[in-house]
């Protein structure tokens, strides 16, 4: 039962996940102090209010504070942004380069479409035959 443990978390996709969590972790870290020190100031300069999280709404009495809301929206918003231009784009281009480079320019018809015409046209001359 240990072995078998100790066999799952040595697998590598055990350990690249953690080292991914880790490091999503750090990074957000990062983002996040990245927002709060210059993309919300900014906000600031056009909206006026440098933290939302003191905004707050009430309803018969009731306060709902929206403002938490909005700033986990904004963090959330600026770390999918930074994640997509700054890792996901240039993964997709350098995938796409990659394979493009692994392909070889082939003129002749693939394997299985060369079978299958040759079935078409047996099929074709048994046809005519009776």
């Amino acid at each position: 039962m240990l072995k078998e443990f100790r066999d799952f978390i040595l697998r590598g996709n055990v350990v690249e996940l953690a080292v991914a969590v880790i490091i999503g972790a750090a990074f957000g870290a990062v983002v996040t102090a990245l927002a709060a020190s210059f993309i919300t100031p900014f906000i600031a300069l056009i909206g006026g209010e440098p933290d939302f999280g003191s905004l707050v709404f009430t309803i018969s009495g009731t306060e709902f504070p929206y403002g938490q809301f909005v700033n986990a929206l904004v963090s959330f918003l600026i770390i999918a942004g930074v994640v997509f231009f700054l890792v996901v784009r240039p993964m997709n281009t350098l995938m796409t380069r990659i394979r493009a480079d692994d392909e070889p320019a082939s003129a002749a018809p693939a394997e299985d479409v060369v079978l299958l015409t040759e079935i078409r046209d047996l099929l074709r001359e048994q046809g005519t035959a009776r």
